[in-house]
C-alpha cells in the first residue's frame, strides 16, 4: 500500500500536503471505523476511514482536523473490485479491495456497514475510473433503435 500512498501524493511531502489535494476531511462520502490488515506487519489494527474525492484515507484516530495527517491512502481510480471476503479470511464482515498489483483486506463492525462500504467505494470506483471514456460509453437505446430500423429494412426488401 505505500506504493499506492506515493502514488496517490506524488512521491514523498511535507505533512501539509499529505491530503494530496484533497479539500479538508468534511463531508466525506464515507467515513468510519475499519479493521485493516498491515502492509507489513500483518496484524489488524482498527483505523478510521475517510472516502472523498476518489480516495480512501485512513487515520488513527476519529478526531480527524483540517491538521490531521493521514496514516496512508488508496486512490481508487486504481481498484478493478471491491467485494466481500469473509470466505477468503473466514472472518465475519470482511471485504476486499483489490488493483492490478495487490489485495488490501478490511473488516466491518457489522454486515450493513460492510455492504454500505462495498457500496460507497463501488460508486467511487465508478465515479473515479479512468478505464471508460465518454467516446467509449454506447447508448444502447439508440444502438438498439438503429438495429430494429436496419432489421425492418432488411426484411422489407427481401
Amino acid at each position: 500500500m505505500a506504493s499506492l500512498w506515493r502514488a496517490a501524493l506524488g512521491g514523498s511531502r511535507g505533512a501539509e500536503d499529505m491530503g494530496g489535494g484533497v479539500e479538508f476531511w468534511s463531508n466525506p462520502e464515507r467515513a468510519g471505523w475499519l479493521t485493516k490488515q498491515g502492509e507489513y506487519i500483518k496484524t489488524w489494527r482498527r483505523r478510521w476511514f475517510v472516502l472523498k474525492q476518489g480516495k480512501l484515507f485512513w487515520f488513527k484516530e476519529s478526531g480527524v482536523t483540517r491538521a490531521s495527517v493521514p496514516r496512508g491512502v488508496i486512490p481508487v481510480a486504481s481498484c478493478l473490485t471491491v467485494k466481500g471476503a469473509e470466505d477468503v479470511l473466514n472472518r465475519q464482515f470482511a471485504f476486499e479491495l483489490s488493483t492490478n498489483r495487490e489485495t488490501m483486506y478490511f473488516i466491518a463492525d457489522s454486515e450493513k456497514e460492510k455492504e454500505e462500504w462495498i457500496n460507497s467505494i463501488g460508486r467511487s470506483i465508478v465515479q473515479h475510473s479512468r478505464s471508460v471514456t465518454d467516446s467509449e460509453v454506447v447508448d444502447y437505446d439508440s444502438a438498439r433503435h438503429h438495429a430494429s430500423a436496419d432489421q425492418r429494412y432488411m426484411e422489407g426488401s427481401s
